[in-house]
């Protein structure tokens, strides 16, 4: 028998205990220290130097410190060797191609390949992107040098034979200025080094002040609308070269429909030289580039198409005397050896610092978006501010070298991944392949011509503009992204490049606030076998309480929508607190007029407005609709979804309860986590515990059934379950 007895009072014990509201205890925080020491504090901290930390700074800011002592030679030198090669020979059409894009002689977009791919191997963090020329960026560059050149006089390009006057600068060029002797390809790459200085700067300095984490409020859909809507551009800018025709780039908004105008208006000039070249390799590149796209599985490494096409148009050209016979427009004199480091333009910075802060956050973000990708994809790490230091020293070192924007480059990054890089030993090997172009081959493409280099970006474009095709597939995925990528593309195309970017991010923000404005109020009910609740509306089978009616509203309160948040829950519980009280005041006011009219009411006059006076408040009380509870007394508000509030948030929950409560509804919050505690604390929504009170308003519930139970036991002591309308 007392073993009986002791089963069930452990029954009962164990029942009291569920019963028993959950009890936690915070930890105490630290004293708050003030502002001189935590100052004093940050100084020791980042001032202070160990050998210990001077080594880990130093590996730190160079990587390839870290990971050249452990390099396998025999497992990774093989695979390095290769796509350094493979890559390299790649780079030199691309480089020569799409320093036309940027608006420069072609001797300055291998100079650009050349030093990034040197400098990125020492600072870099990624093992495998290709860091270089991006198409994107070389018409960002272009479109700041052509305005540049528009103001400082150099209106259009050269009427007649084309040439290059690199050999000019090389003879002695002055340092840091712009005088008779600079003609306008001194003046363009005057211009787009001073620009690529700038952004150089400008990242570096991000990468100090540690906000390397601005790339993640430009989301994928946002980039990938950017790159698109910039590809069209790109797209039409070529079909001058394509054509033959020499007309110059427009500036400011709406470039897409006045380049169109112009090529269509210039239509009867088409030199029919470039136009059969433009089409003849138009009509190889694309069919091999598919074939390699299609066969890259059991492909060792990608043909190199494009520069087969370099070779036997340079030589076509050089032969059939192209540029004399015909006029077709060709790259000109590429000299050989370096030129003398120059300063940039201190003068031009003003003029362009705008300009590059948007060329310095979409090179930034597209550099570390390939490096996270590919790292998580061989399973290593990147260091999202070393990034910043990698690219913008990649910047800011080649810009004295005349060179211009660099960031990672996808076509490129993805040839390196697939012929087996390992390393970043693989960018040396391409630099190595450039500096033997720079040296003694560069010369050789002096016939090579431009519409040959248009069809080079032309095809290289085929990845951007695929993705018109998987805008169904967007929208049915996800709507607000398919937006976001389609408002930023047609913005970026149709309007204004730079202005693409900003309305994306614009769009983006809009659309995350939008969401938090969105947001209703839903009723919860319990499950019918455990304490768990769910929205009523989206469940079968759930069970409401006599009574208390419990809710929940799934973002966070704060100014920009904690109005909405009153009303949807106003709206859900079927009783509009603000709105009752009017109606009450307006029937005492009238009450106190007949009184006022008819002097001293007579006794069955009293009893009869009495009478009415509780009817019209007991119906005005309890005006809930059919899915309410006749007999609410009690709401309880699951603040579990709730990240945060402001002081805004924190009054319109302090006047729902103010208002409920003066009808004689109680509410409380249940499941707050502790930053909303804390935010609820300093806003003064639980009041300081006076004399004679119990503090029962500072209770806190760490579930809703916690909530439900107080709020049950209350109103059970009051006599308040059964109330009905």
């Amino acid at each position: 028998m007392s073993h009986g007895n002791d089963c069930c009072k452990a029954e009962d014990g164990a029942e009291s205990d569920q019963r028993r509201p959950l009890t936690l205890e915070r930890v105490e925080k630290e004293a708050g220290k003030s502002c001189r020491t935590a100052v004093l504090h940050r100084l020791k901290k980042h001032c202070s130097c160990t050998p210990k930390k001077a080594k880990s700074k130093i590996l730190g800011f160079f990587p390839i410190l870290k990971w050249l002592p452990r390099y396998k030679l025999r497992d990774w030198l093989l695979g390095d060797v290769m796509s350094g090669l493979i890559v390299g020979i790649l780079l030199v059409p691309q480089a020569i191609a799409y320093s036309l894009l940027a608006g420069q002689d072609p001797i300055y977009g291998l100079y650009t390949s050349f030093f990034s791919s040197i400098i990125y191997a020492l600072l870099g963090t990624s093992r495998h992107i290709s860091v270089g020329i991006f198409g994107v960026l070389c018409l960002l560059v272009g479109q700041v040098v052509d305005r540049e050149l528009a103001l400082a006089g150099y209106l259009r390009e050269s009427t007649g034979i084309s040439s290059n006057n690199s050999a000019v600068l090389l003879a002695g060029q002055g340092n840091g200025s712009v005088g008779v002797e600079c003609d306008r390809s001194c003046y363009a790459i005057t211009v787009g080094a001073t620009v690529t200085f700038t952004a150089g700067v400008y990242q570096v300095l991000m990468g100090i002040f540690q906000v390397g984490f601005v790339s993640v409020y430009l989301s994928d859909s946002l980039l990938s609308g950017f790159a698109t809507g910039a590809s069209l551009t790109i797209l039409t800018s070529q079909f001058k070269y394509l054509l033959g025709l020499r007309i110059p780039r427009p500036q400011g908004w709406f470039t897409l429909f006045k380049t169109w105008y112009s090529l269509l208006t210039n239509l009867g000039n088409t030199n029919i030289c470039d136009l059969v070249t433009s089409l003849v390799c138009l009509l190889i590149l694309i069919p091999t580039k598919e074939l390699n796209d299609r066969f890259k599985a059991k492909l060792k490494a990608p043909i190199p198409f494009e520069l087969f096409v370099v070779v036997i148009a340079t030589l076509a050209s050089h032969f059939g005397h192209f540029n004399t016979a015909y006029g077709s427009g060709v790259a000109g004199d590429i000299p050989t050896g370096f030129l003398p480091p120059q300063l940039p333009l201190w003068s031009l910075i003003p003029s362009v610092a705008v300009d590059a802060f948007s060329i310095a956050i979409v090179g930034f973000a597209i550099t570390v978006s390939l490096s996270e990708m590919f790292a998580k994809k061989h399973g290593y790490t990147v260091d999202a501010n070393q990034e910043m230091y990698a690219i913008g020293f990649c910047n800011i070192l080649p810009s004295f070298f005349r060179c211009f924007t660099t960031s990672a480059a996808l076509t490129k990054t993805l040839v390196k991944e697939s012929t087996g890089c390992q390393t970043q030993i693989s960018g040396l090997v391409s630099a190595l392949v450039l500096l033997l172009v720079l040296l003694v081959i560069a010369p050789f493409f002096y016939s090579l011509q431009k519409c040959v280099l248009a069809v080079i970006i032309v095809v290289n474009l085929r990845g951007a503009l695929r993705k018109f095709t998987d805008i169904p597939n967007m929208w049915r995925v996800n709507r607000v992204d398919a937006s976001i990528w389609l408002i930023t593309m047609v913005t970026s195309s149709l309007v204004n490049t730079e202005l693409g970017l900003l309305v994306g991010v614009l769009v983006s923000a809009f659309c995350v606030l939008g969401r938090t404005q969105q947001v209703q109020v839903l009723e919860l009910g319990r499950a019918s076998t455990r304490d768990h609740y769910e929205d009523l509306s989206s469940y079968c089978g759930l069970q409401t309480h006599q009574g208390v009616a419990v809710f929940r509203y799934e973002a966070p309160i704060y100014y920009a929508n904690q109005s909405l948040f009153k009303k949807s829950l106003y709206k859900c519980v079927g009783l509009d607190p603000v709105k009752e009280k009017m109606q009450r005041l307006k029937f005492k006011k009238k009450s106190k007029q007949r009184e006022e009219v008819t002097g001293v009411p007579n006794v069955k006059s009293e009893k009869e407005n009495a009478s009415k006076e509780d009817e019209v408040e007991a119906t005005a009380t309890f005006k809930l609709d059919a899915k309410s509870c006749p007999s609410l007394r009690s709401i309880v508000i699951d603040c579990s979804p709730v990240l945060f509030l402001d002081t805004a948030g924190v009054n319109a929950l302090k006047e729902v309860r103010k208002d409920y409560g003066e009808l004689g509804v109680k509410v409380v919050l249940a499941q707050c986590n502790t930053s909303v505690l804390d935010t609820l604390e300093r806003g003064g929504y639980y009041p300081d515990k006076k004399e004679g009170e119990g503090g029962e308003n500072k209770v806190l519930f760490f579930t809703i059934t916690d909530a439900v139970r107080y709020i049950q036991s209350l109103s059970g002591l009051n006599g308040d379950c059964d109330t009905k309308c």
